[in-house]
């Protein structure tokens, strides 16, 4: 009996493992479609460098909905491509403002590295030595004089202004002190940046979990039972626990590398998976011989979706994936034994 309560806590574990995979991958499918990271990005450097638009205002999502609404879809922060090199020569800050006069600078001096989004910069991560680098390199277009430098960017009323006052005074008007100093500021910057995101992402992987739930009408509770009561099919899971540490980590790969769809594809053919979405709206079978067949299933989801008894299992389900791939996998490996890679 102890051996089959093993069995079935490593199978819910798996499933709970693998389906918060396929969570993973919708979400990296969905950033990656919408370029959210290199919009967070500019977002704040607007809002950093050149301020909040007059008409709309901060740059950066005020909440939830300016995520799923205004940065994807309404206003992009983003500077146009350009598949030139950066300038032998720095630009100068204008005398006036124009809204992006400082964004455009900036965009200059990285644009090396750089290559095009249906036009747009994909530029998601700048490292603050580098930043520090441009900020320097835009001083260099006054002659190396940061107080110069640095009237120009009051005189046009920009936000970074005030951050690199601040710095250049803490630094004692020293070169060499004020670039780390830049670099240590920014470092900050991005760190809080990151936490902001990672804050707004989470509100994105709970509706794709209740989507990934409801789609697939996985009931845990009903899940739970099929294991105790099905030997066969508790043993095809068991084959999915043995595999190891290479095939998550190869799943893990595929999930947050550059491709989500190779994860969405691997996660659903698994064998043991296949049996277990066949409620799914669609689902698919796996002949022994002959190719997979794909169903609709759409009398059957609805039978599922509307009988509130499997709504605790979706629960149970739904609440299970919140808490992410990396937390089942470590479960899964304390229960197996499987020791963690350094």
């Amino acid at each position: 009996m102890l051996s089959v309560y093993v069995d079935l806590a490593l199978g819910l574990v798996v499933s709970f493992l693998l389906l918060s995979l396929l969570v993973s991958g919708l979400n990296e499918a969905f950033v990656r479609l919408l370029s959210i990271r290199s919009k967070f990005l500019w977002a704040y450097l607007r809002d950093t460098m050149d301020g909040a638009d007059e008409k709309s205002g901060s740059w950066l999502p005020a909440n939830v909905l300016d995520v799923f609404r205004a940065l994807p879809f309404l206003r992009d922060p983003r500077p146009r491509h350009s598949d030139q090199p950066a300038p032998a020569e720095p630009g100068k800050v204008p005398a006036t403002a124009t809204g992006d006069s400082m964004i455009k600078l900036l965009y200059q001096r990285v644009q090396e590295i750089d290559h095009a989004k249906r036009g747009r910069t994909s530029i998601s991560n700048i490292p603050p030595a580098r930043f520090a680098v441009a900020v320097m390199e835009l001083a260099a277009a006054e002659n190396g004089d940061i107080e110069a430098f640095l009237r120009k960017l009051q005189q046009i009323d920009s936000p970074l202004y005030g951050h690199l006052k601040g710095i250049w005074e803490t630094a004692q008007h020293d070169l060499d002190r004020f670039r780390k100093g830049v670099e240590t500021w920014f470092d900050g910057e991005m760190q809080r940046l990151s936490s902001l995101y990672k804050r707004y992402v989470k509100w994105v992987v709970a509706v794709l979990g209740v989507a990934v739930t409801l789609l697939f009408t996985m009931d845990g509770l009903e899940y739970a039972k099929t294991l105790l009561r099905d030997n066969a099919f508790r043993a095809s899971v068991m084959a999915v626990a043995e595999a190891g540490p290479d095939a998550y980590d190869e799943l893990k790969a595929r999930c947050t590398g550059g491709d989500p769809v190779p994860c969405v594809t691997e996660t659903l053919s698994q064998p043991a998976l296949v049996k277990m979405l066949d409620q799914a709206l669609v689902s698919v079978s796996i002949p022994a011989e002959g190719d997979p067949v794909v169903h609709w299933n759409g009398g059957l989801w609805w039978d599922r979706i509307s009988t509130l008894s499997h709504w605790p299992g979706f629960l149970l389900t739904y609440v299970a994936l919140l808490f992410g791939a990396p937390f089942w996998w470590d479960v899964f490996r304390r229960i197996t034994g499987i020791k963690s890679r350094r």
